[in-house]
């Protein structure tokens, strides 16, 4: 099983830092996995300009490969002008519309505060939606007061990030299983 993280923004520190640790979660649950994580600040990125994924170079080929060949994906995203960053969008942009097909995928969030919560149910969920992802119903939401020092002093959202990468493995032994029944039903 190969699962993707992607830390979606080109600045800052805190979604690094809760990929970081869902990364050391995948690895510790799902030790037989393959598991990449994509901070988008390490790579030079082209804007998507309508061709298919693989006709990128570089890293933006690299980045487009690496996530079309998972299986699963944590996506995490600060929250930036009550929206996703430009680098995020520009990776959906990158990407065919059925990208997401019998993938899971799981969100992590960093905002400074509260207000911006429902930018996921209102944004980021029906993108994935439309790319047809598997999405994991339950996301992680982390604000500023919940960090310090660049780390994570909240207990409840090391928690919530350990949860959300056993629901991610679960929810992709789940559609698995249902892919697998539904192979079944052919005789080829």
């Amino acid at each position: 099983m190969k699962i993707v993280g992607i830390a979606g923004s080109n600045v800052g520190s805190k979604t690094r830092i809760a990929m970081d640790y869902a990364i050391k979660q995948l690895q510790v649950q799902a030790p037989e996995a393959e598991v990449t994580l994509l901070d988008l600040a390490d790579y030079e990125l082209v804007f998507s300009d309508g061709r298919q994924y693989w006709e990128y170079e570089g890293d933006t080929k690299l980045v487009a490969e690496t996530i079309m060949a998972a299986d699963a994906l944590i996506i995490g995203t600060p929250t930036f002008q009550a929206s996703i960053p430009a680098t995020l969008k520009n990776i959906f942009d990158l990407l065919p519309v059925s990208a997401f097909r019998d993938k899971v995928v799981s969100i992590i969030v960093t905002a400074g505060t509260a207000k911006h919560y429902l930018m996921v149910e209102q944004q980021l969920k029906p993108i994935l939606a439309y790319m047809k992802a598997h999405i994991v119903p339950s996301y992680v939401f982390i604000e500023e007061k919940d960090f310090y020092r660049k780390e994570i002093i909240n207990d409840d959202v090391l928690f919530r990030i350990e949860r959300i990468v056993e629901d991610t493995l679960l929810h992709h032994q789940a559609v698995k299983a249902m892919q697998q029944a539904k192979n079944e039903k052919y005789d080829f």
